[in-house]
């Protein structure tokens, strides 16, 4: 789209979603603004709370997250649902969705869709839950579907498209150097932007597991015998931060607790090891999973309470990637190559976990600055390694003024992105192939 459609597709965007009703279409029927559904073909991604879509044939789960499969339920009718094999599991259990429309796909295979005027679809790992992937599209522009009132001029035409829709990810080397992605064109990058923001810096995955490990380490085998027993309790997600869980419990030589629901999802997952981890026994491990927003003094409190005798102090991790604080003095607008710069340079250990407010020698509670999504660095990083015309954001999306600002950062990619194809450099220099 030019420009000027740009501002069309996003003002009319704006208008179906305000006040959080958004204008409805026929029956009543709430209006999917254009960013869900894919420009020139029938395919909607993540747009379950809009029903039936017009002219739309596929509709694509990046993963299990209630944010991103609101309204599907027992009742969905409307069409196929292409997702991981995890993910349809998922969702078959905990959403009760008709087996008949679940239809999971393999990994980096690509796959024709039925029903699409020969689009194909790879799917690539997201690096964010169990099961989330990336989606990976290819094929002509063929009909202008959904509710956007802004057509293709590309539809009908013989010429190829290429789209990289990534849901919520984690982005690392492994999603720059896959085969389908490295040195191919994307006409379209779908991109989640959820902390398109420079002071969302925070640091990578693996030292951060790393970390929590080495501190549940110490003052759990650390402690004198005879002085009473450790309970770790992390806080996750109905799915989600199983790698921060899986390094603790190593650590410590423990199995995990968690309750009959939450073991049910655990086991929906492809993760054997994670599986035989698990016991259905409180009291015959230290380590114990709940929500997250119960790691806080007060719920802990009540909870101890249950094991009176057995654990006389708790070690909470609270891993969210709200937790993170900048440093002090970071530069919150920083030059693109500045970035990458300043944030190769950091490394986190324990020490960099703080206690939580509130927190004593009995409630050990820590915030965690660990996320499933990518910081404003590891985006970057990203954005300059692959060949893209063009980004769309789908997260924070409600205001003129938060995508102008997004927008700004996208621009300064595709300047810096030029400079460096330039000279030759093609991807990002990475510490490992699991992150920048």
């Amino acid at each position: 789209m030019s420009q000027n459609k740009d501002t069309l597709a996003w003002a009319q965007a704006e208008l179906d979603d305000a006040r959080g009703g958004g204008v409805r279409g026929t029956a009543g029927r709430r209006k999917a603004p254009f960013y869900k559904v894919l420009q020139g073909m029938p395919v909607a991604v993540d747009a379950f709370r809009y029903g039936r879509i017009p002219g739309v044939t596929a509709y694509c789960l990046t993963h299990a997250h209630s944010d991103h499969y609101t309204n599907l339920s027992s009742s969905w009718k409307h069409g196929p649902i292409y997702c991981s094999e995890t993910t349809a599991n998922l969702i078959k259990l905990n959403l009760s969705v008709p087996a008949e429309y679940v239809k999971p796909l393999p990994l980096n295979t690509p796959t024709l869709l039925p029903n699409t005027g020969d689009v194909r679809v790879t799917l690539l790992e997201a690096n964010h839950c169990p099961g989330s992937v990336l989606f990976l599209f290819s094929g002509r522009q063929t009909v202008n579907a959904g509710d956007s009132p802004i057509p293709s001029p590309f539809v009908g035409s013989k010429r190829a498209f290429r789209y990289l829709h990534c849901g919520d990810f984690r982005a690392c080397p492994r999603h720059a150097l896959h085969p389908e992605v490295r040195g191919k064109r994307l006409d379209l990058l779908y991109l989640d932007t959820t902390y398109l923001n420079p002071k969302y810096c925070f640091p990578p995955q693996p030292q951060v597991i790393d970390a929590c490990a080495a501190l549940a380490r110490r003052v759990v085998l650390g402690k004198p015998a005879g002085k009473g027993k450790t309970l770790v309790a992390i806080g996750t997600y109905s799915i989600g931060k199983e790698r921060i869980v899986k390094a603790i419990a190593q650590a410590l030589g423990s199995k995990i607790y968690c309750d009959a629901r939450k073991r049910g999802l655990l086991m929906a997952q492809d993760d054997p090891e994670l599986h035989s981890m698990l016991t259905s026994d409180p009291y015959t491990c230290q380590v114990h999973l709940l929500p997250l927003q119960n790691i806080s003094v007060e719920r802990m409190q009540d909870y101890l309470a249950h094991f009176k005798g057995l654990f006389d102090r708790v070690l909470g991790f609270r891993p969210t990637g709200w937790t993170y604080v900048p440093p002090a003095g970071t530069d919150t607008m920083p030059d693109v190559s500045r970035v990458i710069v300043r944030d190769q340079r950091r490394v986190f250990d324990e020490t960099g976990l703080k206690p939580m407010r509130g927190a004593s020698m009995q409630y050990m509670l820590y915030g965690v600055p660990y996320s499933e999504h990518s910081s404003f660095f590891e985006l970057t990083c990203f954005a300059l390694s692959v060949d893209v015309g063009k980004i769309i954001a789908t997260v924070n999306v409600g205001s003129a003024s938060s995508r102008g600002k997004m927008n700004k950062w996208f621009e300064k990619w595709e300047a810096e992105r030029k400079r460096r194809r330039n000279a030759g450099e093609t991807i990002v220099n990475y510490r490992t192939i699991d992150y920048w």
